[in-house]
């Protein structure tokens, strides 16, 4: 095995899984045929405080029975509660999803517009959950059925409920939710799962559900012929994947900064350019104010010396001003202010 390739699985597994991706995925490989009947909603978020249920799958209207056999008890809205690797559905998991099961139909505009027949809850773990099964039965005084491998009816509430049990699905019907796990056995398991996912290579769902399942089941993985170039070809994706989103981020950071760095430098020569025509029209205010003096005094004929001596100035800084106010008679104070300027 490749060097390479064993440090990164090793990385890999020595990593926490995060597996609910890998079961909203799973979950819609399974129903890949009757997907167009289906509408899969990621944790659902029931209202704005984090009470989600884990996945919501609404039947579309009019699309007929689901045949397929992890969802022939789906009815229009189906709540699926999914416990990870290691973990069983408990008691109070139960009451806790049931209870989201009646906030989810209460929750609406119109009151019962979701009715409790069209409802259903499903839950899914590896473990068979002795305690509950034997709560629903004793106290509950519901009937637990095994209708078929992994899947568990419960009957005697308006909700029709299920439990599937991962680890007993058939292999022939369920591959992928079967294979949620981190103790796959067998690399014949491993070998059929590659041959699924091969089928369907540019499919997000798959990649993403394979990507899980060989990061937990490394060493079974290693034995199948093949796998390591698999495996390469999804670390490379993923690899490209984050430097993609890397480079976004870092291109829209850049171009945040250019943009903020223009509006400065546009803020800035505005404001010199206020600060300028404010300083045009200070000092048009000034001269239009001597002229409009000047212009006074020699309507009066005295001559530039005496205006320069009543205007406490020099006879050279009054002259121009006073060579084109005798030179323009009749012109107004704006009118010789341009002339000058």
């Amino acid at each position: 095995m490749p060097a390479v390739f064993a440090h990164v699985c090793e990385v890999a597994v020595n990593s926490n899984i995060y597996w609910h991706p890998a079961f909203f995925a799973n979950i819609q490989i399974e129903l890949k045929d009757e997907a167009d009947k289906l509408t899969f909603e990621n944790e659902h978020q029931l209202s704005k405080k984090p009470i989600q249920i884990d996945v919501l799958i609404i039947k579309k209207e009019k699309s007929g029975q689901i045949r397929k056999n992890i969802g022939r008890i789906f009815k229009k809205h189906n709540v699926i509660e999914y416990k990870s690797q290691g973990r069983s559905i408990g008691i109070d998991d139960f009451y806790k999803v049931y209870g989201y099961a009646c906030f989810y139909k209460a929750d609406v505009v119109h009151a019962n517009s979701i009715s409790a027949k069209e409802l259903t809850i499903t839950f899914v773990s590896e473990r068979y959950p002795r305690k509950l099964i034997r709560h629903l039965r004793t106290v509950k005084k519901y009937e637990v059925v095994k209708v078929e491998d992994g899947i568990y009816n419960v009957k005697g509430d308006v909700f029709s409920i299920q439990i599937l049990i991962t680890k007993e699905l058939s292999e022939k019907e369920n591959l992928w939710l079967k294979s949620l796990t981190n103790n796959l056995k067998e690399p014949e398991n491993a070998r059929k799962l590659m041959e699924d996912y091969q089928k369907n290579p540019e499919n997000d769902l798959y990649r993403s559900a394979l990507e899980v399942i060989m990061h937990a089941n490394q060493r079974v993985f290693e034995e199948v012929n093949g796998m390591s170039d698999i495996f390469m070809e999804i670390v490379q994706e993923k690899f490209d994947r984050k430097l993609k989103e890397e480079t976004d981020k870092a291109v829209e950071k850049a171009v945040q900064e250019a943009v903020q760095k223009a509006v400065q430098k546009a803020v800035k020569n505005a404001k010199k350019e206020a600060e300028k025509e404010a300083e045009k029209k200070a000092e048009t205010a000034r001269l239009e104010e001597r002229i409009s003096l000047v212009c006074k005094k020699c309507a009066k004929n005295k001559p530039l010396s005496v205006i320069a001596e009543e205007m406490e100035a020099e006879s050279d800084e009054v002259l121009p001003i006073y060579n084109i106010i005798t030179q323009n008679p009749g012109k107004t104070v704006e009118e010789i202010c341009e002339l000058i300027i």
